[in-house]
Parts: structure tokens; C-alpha cells; sequence
């Protein structure tokens, strides 16, 4: 499978789009603030630049983009006006892989401009925004030309799927099933895949430059833990149903796997030590309910069972790979299925995911 030809968000505006289902990753941005108005404040206190180039890597579609971006503009403007200085000129970048929907995101780039102006006093003419498709996973900007990184819930997505996974048969992902072989071959994609990022990273920041980065992590230092893997092994037992009873070939089932790793706090630790280009100041864990909607005001009847909202999370941000592999033919059918299931074991147990969030400087 190619991924970068086929992972995106779901786009579009519709029901199932990831523009409508994606208050959890909200919840999470707005869980990190603290830790990116410290960034920002340490990045102020050595250098004060006439402009200030900021890039969101991963930033998708829908309205959770600018509101990112507008959170750290904000955070920006309070810093400086702290210390009695105007908001410079700002640059930001948005960045996502080629399938990304950028429609969308331009198309309420006037609301957030009006957003800035009431949440900062800043007119559009103090923010330029600029689209730039390409994977992460490489260069993308001009050599120390940005001051600021910051990357939410993207990071956990590979480069692709990692080789030597043919004896992970009934599953889509890590699982307590998997041998050891499976888990060992995610594990070093995944430090290839950030290795790799920290190094393009290094070459586009300026020294002093900061990066805030988020993933969909664990606590255990065990991959297969039911705390990182349970959702996709409940996407698996919807599939394998439909394996038995013939509406899936037993083949394809077995020759998909989510090029997705969930790392540990020592894993991130490990990798950035590594590389050997940045400084950690904070590396922190927090953790949000499967339901986006837990102790929310539901808008309707349906988003008061948890099963429905974390079913139309998931098939928000897996769609476009399952009907890269199986069709679209299933896709109505197997994330019905999931909702029941997913409502079953939520009803019976505590479901959370857990965040990682690393804050780096980049050495002089």
C-alpha cells in the first residue's frame, strides 16, 4: 500500500467527515496549551523576530485546523504583550499529505481571520497562511527558516506499512495474537519514520526553535497493550465477522495492517536522544475518554451512545485506507457492526486514549 497516495482524513463537510467528527483531537490541542504558551514564552526569551514562521504538520481538514493555529497565535500575542511587545508579522504553514483536503480548510480561512481579529486585534494582514502538501516524512521547507513547529495526532501515522507482517493473519494492527516478530517490525519502522523527521525538522528550524508534538500513545512499554491497540483489535472482530460469514475475502482480511505506532514516553525519549539535535523540556502523558462526547452537551439523541461517536471518529480517519483495500461495498455494514461493538465494551469497561506530548529546543 501506498500511504501517502491514500492516507487522509475523510474531507468533505458531510456526516461522516472528519471536519464533523473530530472534537476529540480538539479536546487534546486544547490539553497541550499550557505546554505550547511555555514553548513559546522560552522561544521569546532569547530572540525577538521581525517575523515569525510557524507550520502545523498534519493539520487535516475541518475546523480544528485554524483552530490550532489560532490557539498558538493567541498564545503568541499574550507572550508578547506580557513583555510589552506587539504581535510581529506571522507565517504560518499547513502541512498534510497530498490527499488532504486544503478545500476545505481555505474555504474558512475568512472566519478565521475574523477569529484572529476579535481573539487578538490583529488584521489579516498580520497572518499569511500558506498550504504545503508533502509528507513530513522528508524536507519541506528552506533550511532554518521556521521558528515554531507544532504537530497534533499526526504523528503516530507512518511512512508506510511495515514489511514482514504476513504471520499478523486475523489481525489489522499490534494485538495481544500478534508474534513477536509483527510488534518488532512496527517498532523499527516507527523509529526509522521519526529519525527521520527529527532530522528534516533540525535543518528547516532556526536554533532556539521549538517543536510541541502530540501522538496517540501508552503509557506500557508493552505495543500490543490493550491501551493503544484495543481500538483497531475492535475494528478487527467486526472484520473477521464478516470474514466467516463470506463478505470479506479471508486474503484481504489478512494482507491489511494500519500503518499507525502508538509509542511510549521512553520510546519518544529514546529516539530524540538519539538523533541528538534537540533538547526535551517537557514530556508529558494525558489521557481523553473514547467518546468525544463523555461530560459534553450531546446535539442530538444518536451522540448520546458512546458506540456511535467513537465508531464515526475511527471511520473518520480510517475510511480512505479501508476503501483503498476492501472497497467501498463494506464500509456502511462493517462500522454499523463496530458501533455495537464498541458500545458493548465501553458499557463494561473504562476506555481512554492516551496522549503524548513532547516539547523540544533545538540545540545551538
Amino acid at each position: 500500500m501506498e500511504v501517502a497516495q491514500v492516507l487522509c482524513m475523510k474531507g468533505g463537510n458531510g456526516d461522516t467527515s472528519y471536519a464533523q467528527n473530530s472534537l476529540l483531537q480538539k479536546k487534546v490541542i486544547t490539553l497541550t496549551k499550557p505546554i505550547i504558551e511555555e514553548a513559546i514564552s522560552n522561544l521569546y526569551c532569547n530572540n525577538f523576530p521581525a517575523r515569525l514562521c510557524i507550520a502545523d504538520l498534519g493539520c487535516s481538514s475541518g475546523p480544528n485546523t485554524f483552530f490550532a493555529v489560532l490557539e498558538i497565535v493567541a498564545t503568541v500575542d499574550k507572550v508578547l504583550k506580557k513583555m510589552g511587545h506587539q504581535l510581529p508579522e506571522i507565517q504560518v504553514f499547513l502541512n498534510d499529505l497530498l490527499g488532504n483536503d486544503f478545500n476545505t480548510i481555505f474555504k474558512s480561512l475568512p472566519k478565521f481571520q475574523k477569529d484572529l481579529e476579535k481573539t487578538t486585534g490583529a488584521g489579516a494582514e498580520s497572518c499569511f497562511v500558506t498550504g504545503v502538501p508533502g509528507s513530513f516524512y522528508g524536507r519541506l521547507f528552506p533550511s532554518e527558516s521556521l521558528h515554531f513547529i507544532h504537530s497534533s495526532y499526526s504523528l503516530h501515522w507512518l511512512s508506510q506499512v511495515p514489511q514482514g507482517l504476513e504471520s499478523n493473519k486475523g489481525n489489522i494492527y499490534m494485538a495481544s495474537s500478534s508474534p513477536p516478530c509483527v510488534l518488532k517490525a512496527y517498532y523499527e519502522q516507527f523509529q526509522s519514520d521519526f529519525s527521520l523527521f527529527l532530522r528534516c525538522r533540525s535543518a528547516e528550524l532556526q536554533e532556539g526553535g521549538s517543536m510541541v508534538l502530540t501522538f496517540l500513545g501508552r503509557r506500557s512499554e508493552d505495543p500490543s497493550s490493550k491501551e493503544c491497540c484495543y481500538i483497531w483489535e475492535l475494528l478487527a472482530v467486526a472484520l473477521n465477522d464478516m470474514v466467516a460469514e463470506g463478505l470479506i475475502d479471508e486474503e484481504k482480511m489478512d494482507s491489511f495492517n494500519i500503518p499507525n505506532y502508538t509509542p511510549s514516553p521512553t520510546e519518544v525519549k529514546c529516539e530524540v536522544g538519539k538523533e541528538g539535535s534537540f533538547t526535551i523540556n517537557r514530556l508529558e502523558v494525558s489521557q481523553v475518554n473514547w467518546n468525544a462526547y463523555h461530560g459534553e452537551f450531546c446535539p442530538s439523541d444518536a451522540h448520546k451512545d458512546g458506540g456511535y461517536n467513537v465508531a464515526k471518529l475511527v471511520r473518520a480517519v480510517s475510511e480512505p485506507l479501508l476503501v483503498s483495500h476492501f472497497g467501498d461495498g463494506i464500509i456502511e455494514v462493517v462500522f454499523s457492526r463496530y458501533q455495537r461493538i464498541v458500545a458493548d465494551r465501553m458499557s463494561r469497561e473504562t476506555t481512554e486514549f492516551v496522549n503524548v506530548t513532547v516539547s523540544m529546543t533545538k540545540r545551538g
